[in-house]
């Protein structure tokens, strides 16, 4: 190892992000990446969650499950050996 040829460690060194907004001269300015209008590009910007930029989301698309049957039928459970007394009695 010899003083012209060391170098940092791995992870040791990593390129700071782009910063974006800082005027024209860097070359990031104007509209930031965000592209021209629509609502990404405006400042608070949250989408709703589950929104699907007006189709009909999922949860909406999904039919609800579940009812009550005014027909239902209850049952009882009975062991082979209660039926096996009854049978015997007569």
């Amino acid at each position: 190892m010899d003083l012209n040829n060391l170098k940092p460690a791995d992870g040791a060194v990593h390129r700071e992000g782009k910063r974006v907004g800082r005027g024209e001269g860097s070359g990031k300015g104007g509209t930031s990446t965000r592209g021209h209008k629509g609502a990404k590009s405006r400042s608070g910007y949250s989408k709703k969650i589950g929104f699907e930029g007006g189709q009909m989301p999922l949860q909406r698309r999904v039919p609800k499950f579940g009812f009550t049957n005014i027909n239902r039928k209850e049952y009882t459970g009975i062991n082979l050996g209660k039926l096996q007394e009854l049978v015997d009695k007569g």
